[in-house]
């Protein structure tokens, strides 16, 4: 049977809460470290991926009207030309 001695019990301990304060205070820092880049970014006009895709698919159809607007005035200035041909 072994015996415990006290002096090794109470460095584990002492290594034991010293690896949980390291922990702590890293996961402090990667907390503290994004909020201040939050900080630093709320002044700055950005917009959420909602609103991106939002005017991204106004700005295609736009185009796609844009386009169809473009064939239908060639179409119709074809159509005036050839009839003031005849």
């Amino acid at each position: 049977m072994q015996s415990e001695n006290p002096l090794f019990a109470d460095i584990a301990k002492l290594l034991n809460s010293a690896a949980g304060t390291v922990a702590g205070m890293g996961r402090e820092a990667r907390d503290s470290a994004r909020e201040r880049m939050k900080e630093a970014m709320g002044g700055l006009d950005f917009v959420s991926r909602d609103e991106f895709d939002a005017v991204k698919d106004m700005a295609a159809k736009a185009r796609e009207d844009s386009e169809a607007l473009k064939a239908r005035v060639a179409a119709l200035e074809a159509a005036l030309k050839a009839k003031t041909k005849g």
